[in-house]
This record gives structure tokens, C-alpha cells and sequence, in this order.
């Protein structure tokens, strides 16, 4: 990727080649206007790339994925620099399946990419498959194209059926089987299992049930496995993660991230924080990732 640069007044302006397109990137360091932190405007022959969905395929920026549970979360998870939205009801069940309306509501506000969670009860049963099927149905009727999934069966196993059944009406959309995988009784086991389903890109986990200062160790492995496996699903870390996992894990090479409660200061009674997303934002891309940070 060749790149030049002129800087004039605290702005600086580079100009790059990535993957056969000319990039013109307006760089605006903190304070010289109203944007995100260390925020960058992308110009390409479509224009300026400004959104989540754009934002998120350039080279080496690290996803933030937030959780949102209405319109007010979702506008400020995107002002705050989020890449990518997941969208639940219910977090004292750790998130169900939002409201056909909600999602709609979001839709509109929004440019973000949204991951839609299919989960009807606490825990990781499948339970009435039907409904489950019902309810992808309607959420897909209000606009729905990304989802959230993941069942267990009595022994801990993935529930194959019920996962297939589900992803039979996602008619090829891209999903990401959540942490159910740090709930299983053999990780390595459900990924096989779960290897051609298709549309699956993504798994969400924290290593371990008890979060990512538990699960940190089988992360680190993991990342190192995928990195030698093309076409492998990304790793997404979420459950309890902290800014200071930060450094280790893009260490390592993990380039997702999911917040939920770190997006929330003062607890899921209030929306989400658009300072708390902005540092999380800065975070991500304050960390060199590659041979730079030898």
C-alpha cells in the first residue's frame, strides 16, 4: 500500500493506494473539530467515507461492535465511532430478540450495520424453534440483514438442528453464533460441527464463561490458530472486557470487539455514552498492530 502525506496547521492529508483503489484521507487530530477523536474522512470515488459500513473495511481498524437497545443507543454508539451495532432486548436475560419495531426504528436512524439477536429466553436452548423461526421472519420483514444466534442442547452440545433450522431462514445472511460457545462442553467440538453452516462469520466469545480475564489464555490460542487459517470466522471479544485486554489482544491479532456495559458508565438504566464509545474508539486505534509495534 503506498502512501504520501502533507501536513499544514495540525491537519494532516495522505494520500494511499488499498486493495486498486486511490484513498484521500482528511486526518483531524482531537480538538480541531466536532468529530470522534483521531477521526478520518476517507474520499474515494464514491466520496467521503464517513459511515460504520465503510469505515469498518479499511485496512487494519479494529471493528467496535456496541450494543444498542433502541434509537438512543444507536445514534450515540454512532457518534461515539462504533462500527457495527447489536441489537437485543431484555439484558437481564442477557439479551432476547428486539422488537420488529425497534429494529425498523434503528434502521432509520442510522447507517451502522446491525446484528439482530434471535434469542427468546434466557440461557442457550433453542426452545420453541417455530417461534424462533417466526420471530428471524419478522425481523427480517423490518429490515433485519445481520443476526446473533446460538443454541445449546441438554449435554452442552450445539443444538445442530435448531441452528440449522434458524439459519434456513436467514437465506444467506451473514450471522455470528454468541457466547453459548463459552458455555459449551467442548469449544473445539461445537466449531467443527458448526464448520459450512452457512452464512456464519463470526463467533462472539470471551475464552471462558467467567469473561475475558478467565478466557484471556484460550483467546490468545485462538487468535494464533486463525491467523494461519484463511476464511476461518473472526473472533469477536465481548464478556467482561476491559480497555487494558486491549493492547494483548491486538497483540495477537484479534481485530473485533463487542461492549456492552463498558459503552454504559453508569449502568444499563442509562443510554449508551458517547465519550465512553469515543474512548473505546481511540483505544482501538491507538494500538500499532504488525511488525510497527516491535
Amino acid at each position: 500500500m503506498g502512501m504520501g502525506a502533507l501536513s499544514r496547521g495540525g491537519l494532516v492529508l495522505l494520500t494511499m493506494e488499498w486493495n486498486g483503489l486511490d484513498l484521500l484521507c482528511l486526518y483531524l487530530p482531537p480538538g480541531t473539530c466536532h468529530l470522534p477523536p483521531a477521526h478520518a474522512l476517507y474520499l474515494t470515488e464514491r466520496g467521503f467515507m464517513t459511515s460504520g459500513r465503510e469505515r469498518a473495511l479499511l485496512p487494519d481498524r479494529a471493528l467496535l461492535e456496541v450494543i444498542a437497545l433502541g434509537v438512543e443507543d444507536a445514534v450515540a454508539a454512532e457518534r461515539g465511532g462504533a462500527d457495527r451495532l447489536e441489537v437485543v432486548s431484555d439484558m437481564a436475560a442477557d439479551g432476547l430478540s428486539p422488537a420488529a419495531g425497534t429494529v425498523a426504528a434503528i434502521r432509520a436512524a442510522v447507517g451502522l450495520p446491525l446484528r439482530v439477536m434471535v434469542r427468546l429466553a434466557d440461557g442457550f436452548a433453542a426452545g420453541d424453534v417455530g417461534q424462533l423461526v417466526r420471530t428471524v421472519r419478522e425481523l427480517r420483514s423490518a429490515g433485519a440483514e445481520e443476526f446473533v444466534l446460538g443454541f445449546l442442547d441438554d449435554e452442552g452440545a450445539v443444538d445442530l438442528a435448531a441452528v440449522r433450522r434458524v439459519v434456513g431462514e436467514l437465506d444467506g445472511c451473514r450471522w455470528t453464533f454468541h457466547r453459548a460457545i463459552d458455555h459449551c462442553a467442548d469449544r473445539g467440538v461445537l466449531r467443527g460441527r458448526l464448520v459450512g453452516v452457512p452464512g456464519l462469520d463470526t463467533y462472539l466469545t470471551a475464552g471462558a464463561g467467567g469473561g475475558v480475564d478467565d478466557g484471556l489464555p484460550v483467546l490468545l490460542a485462538e487468535a494464533e490458530v486463525q491467523s494461519g487459517v484463511g476464511g476461518a470466522p473472526r473472533l469477536l471479544v465481548g464478556g467482561g472486557l476491559r480497555l487494558d485486554h486491549v493492547p494483548l489482544l491486538r497483540a495477537a491479532g484479534v481485530d473485533a470487539f463487542h461492549i456492552g456495559s463498558a459503552a454504559r458508565p453508569e449502568g444499563w438504566a442509562v443510554p449508551v455514552s458517547v465519550a465512553a464509545v469515543r474512548r473505546w474508539r481511540g483505544a482501538l486505534d491507538a494500538v500499532v498492530v504488525g511488525p510497527a509495534a516491535s
